[in-house]
């Protein structure tokens, strides 16, 4: 196993039921230390630069309004196969498919207000960190 980092976003339908602390007890519980974290209100550009990769697909625009519906919590999670364990303890995208005791299954409301976000890869992870924060930023 290797220590690394991945990154992650609770999302505005997390905030405005503040549940942001329950998911964080769920992320600290699995083993993963959060190393930086900020609460945010991402702007247009900043979630149509985010979600770039999906611009051609029919929900680009409602993923961009909803991502800059309400305040986001990023964050900077580290630990041993930071991204899968991250992946395993958020569940599946669809709440209904999750296992029980995941993010999503517990506290996510549908497939569009899933609660938070997480790194697919190594390099996505890298390119997502440094999306929003600098190096002084991350303190493990």
């Amino acid at each position: 196993m290797a220590l690394e980092r991945t990154f992650s976003i609770i999302k505005p339908d997390a905030t405005r039921r503040n549940i942001t602390g329950k998911v964080l007890s769920i992320i600290e519980a699995s083993g993963l230390r959060v190393v930086a974290q900020k609460r945010i209100q991402m702007t247009k550009e900043q979630a149509q630069g985010f979600y770039a990769v999906h611009k051609e697909r029919p929900f680009f625009g409602e993923l961009v309004d909803f991502m800059i519906s309400g305040p986001v919590v990023v964050q900077v999670l580290e630990g041993e196969d930071a991204i899968a364990k991250y992946r395993e303890v958020m569940g599946a995208t669809n709440p209904a498919n999750a296992a029980p005791g995941t993010i999503r299954k517990e506290l996510a409301e549908s497939i569009e207000a899933n609660t938070v976000h997480g790194s697919d890869a190594s390099e996505t992870a890298k390119e997502e960190i440094k999306y929003f924060f600098q190096d002084h930023e991350i303190v493990g």
